[in-house]
């Protein structure tokens, strides 16, 4: 009976030992830490086999409690003597196959690196304005000086100034949103943050090229988190098609968006709130003055941008200081054209009042005082400070008021959003019938409520779920392409509009749920994605290289995609390519009435 009795301890203490094994293994993976974490974790693991093999086992049981609370203390230890180092991102993920001719550049002279299939140069970290650090915090960008040498633009700057998760909160994201997390020993590092971010990026076809159509994409997160090297809306897919892709950093959150009187009088400009939208400016502007040089024609340029991106190339059509920098626009899930912008807008008085508020929360009465505290000490003010504002210098009104008066920087635009752009925002925040009425009734007041509850009732959690989500995307994505389609109608724009619903293993229609497709970047071994996915992808891609090219996405063996004639006709990208009706057009005849959008700013007939 001992006998047995000690076989079974036996065994419950290696499957024990088992189970803290692949635990500690999965922190160490998740958790980016480095080979010394791994090393030191077998190390003790099998000191610990050894001491149970030495009598452990025949010890008292506050005797083994304490070996393992003293294993578990050794763990912590490695956890914190393995902490994965902070790294830049290599321009190009694995292999290279070398690097590419010198270009020269206004500052200087640069190398880039060549993928390892030889088909695409990338140039990475280009600074194309001095840091904005100390006293160029809070001021417009200042044109970058020259370098001496040969740059090596072989790895991405770091990502402008904002908080950052830990890295196994990342990698649990990664794998529950969008279930494609690589186990890999090559990554454990975490990528830079910091106010010295206002560097570009270029993707280009490798070669001598001369004369492409050139991309400039401006990447989302609310204007408070993002970097230009996720790979979704990497320019790769593009370049390889003909494309030259040029994407940057820029400030972002409070860095990017702080707003003070006292700013504004110091401003040669009188201008405060909009150093984000600045950098945007001056990178477009570094591109116009320096991308011959890797090919591209700076009188064919192409501005884009997602979820808050977006929202900037809105800003950026009726903006002066970009007039003449771009040709075309596309916008994804997001634009500020709406008369009363849900997100990523909001008026002068606003800002300086948070401003204000800012100031006040560090006791601090002046602008110095504030420049004199740390970048990590303001980093936590990011979701006070992530609007642009009218501060009659970039935006001397709303981009609804400028469209009012034909005022306006492009000459055709493609944009468009996706079934569930709603689904990761309100993803702990569900509807159900307890609380859905109650939800719509505090976003909205009367009579407009009712209007939508009697449009959109309930009569199950599944509808109230369903209606809320609906309605979330609508007001906070969609609409705004409603409003921005039919300003373009007025100036006589041609704009293309896109429906994304395709489901897949990955994000599916969520919120940039269609960038891996759009820029051509599905890998090719993914089994999360079907060959009806690499379908349409390649449609997509087909429709935005025209678009890029000649302001025309349509092409030969693709289905007609025809301007918008005000009637809300969408073009479906999903099992089927195919013209559809909008979705919330009733809804949107609703918001019209609420947020006051004027019909005199849309062609006769159309309401």
């Amino acid at each position: 009976m001992a006998k047995q009795e000690k076989e079974s301890q036996g065994r419950l203490w290696r499957v024990l030992l088992g189970v803290v094994l692949v635990l500690m293994f999965a922190v160490l993976e998740l958790g980016k830490h480095t080979l010394l974490g791994w090393t030191l974790t077998i190390a003790a693991l099998a000191g610990f086999a050894l001491l149970r093999g030495e009598g452990l086992a025949r010890s008292g049981r506050w005797v083994r409690f304490a070996a393992w609370c003293g294993l578990l203390l050794v763990f912590a230890g490695i956890l914190w003597i393995s902490w994965p180092p902070v790294r830049p991102v290599p321009a190009v993920a694995g292999k290279t196959v070398g690097v590419t001719e010198v270009i020269h550049v206004a500052q200087g002279d640069l190398t880039g690196v060549v993928t390892a299939d030889g088909q695409v140069e990338v140039y990475a970290g280009i600074p194309y304005a001095q840091p904005p650090v100390g006293e160029l915090r809070w001021r417009e960008p200042q044109p970058a000086g020259a370098w001496e040498g040969i740059l090596a633009a072989d790895h991405f700057a770091p990502m402008s100034m904002q908080t950052t998760n830990l890295p196994i909160y990342d990698s649990l994201a990664q794998i529950i949103g969008y279930h494609d997390y690589t186990i890999s020993l090559s990554d454990n590092y975490r990528s830079p943050v910091s106010e010295d971010s206002l560097y570009l990026n270029i993707w280009k076809p490798a070669g001598d090229v001369s004369g492409l159509p050139v991309l400039v994409y401006i990447h989302g997160g609310s204007l408070q988190t993002g970097q230009p090297w996720y790979g979704d809306y990497s320019g790769e897919g593009l370049a390889r098609d003909g494309v030259i892709v040029v994407n940057m950093g820029y400030r972002l959150g409070i860095f990017g968006f702080f707003a003070d009187e006292a700013l504004a009088a110091e401003s040669p400009n009188g201008t405060t709130g909009n150093y984000g939208l600045l950098d945007q400016i001056m990178a477009i502007e570094w591109v116009r003055d320096n991308i011959e040089a890797f090919g591209g024609d700076p009188d064919n340029v192409t501005l884009a941008g997602e979820s808050a991106g977006s929202a900037c190339v809105t800003a950026l059509c009726t903006s002066p200081l970009a007039k003449g920098l771009f040709r075309r626009a596309v916008g994804e899930s997001s634009t500020v054209t709406a008369p009363s912008p849900e997100h990523s807008f909001r008026t002068m008085e606003e800002a300086l009042e948070t401003g204000r508020a800012t100031k006040a929360k560090y006791a601090v009465e002046s602008i110095d005082e504030l420049r004199a505290l740390s970048a990590e000490q303001l980093v936590g003010e990011l979701s006070r400070h992530h609007h642009m504002t009218v501060d009659g210098y970039v935006l001397p009104q709303t981009p609804y008021e400028a469209y009012a008066q034909g005022t306006h920087n492009e000459e055709a635009q493609l944009h468009g959003f996706n079934r569930e752009e709603s689904a990761p925002f309100i993803l702990f925040d569900q509807a159900n019938m307890k609380n859905y009425e109650g939800k719509v009734r505090a976003a909205f007041e009367e009579p407009y409520a009712s209007q939508i509850l009697a449009l959109y009732p309930a009569t199950t959690d599944a509808e109230a779920r369903r209606n809320w989500a609906d309605i979330y995307t609508a007001v906070l994505f969609t609409y705004g392409h409603w409003c921005w389609e039919r300003q373009a109608l007025a100036s006589g724009i041609p704009t293309y509009v896109y429906y994304f619903t395709k489901d897949n293993g990955r994000l599916g229609v969520w919120h940039s749920g269609e960038e891996i497709y759009l820029y051509g970047n599905i890998p090719e071994k993914s089994k999360l994605f079907t060959d009806s996915d690499r379908t349409l992808s390649d449609a997509m891609k087909r429709y935005y290289l025209n678009f890029i090219c000649t302001g025309d996405p349509n092409g030969e063996g693709l289905p007609q995609w025809s301007a918008s004639a005000g009637e809300g006709q969408l073009l479906e990208w999903g099992e089927r390519i195919e013209s559809v009706t909008a979705p919330y057009m009733e809804l949107y005849a609703i918001l019209d009435e609420m947020y006051g959008y004027d019909p005199s700013t849309t062609p006769a007939g159309l309401n």
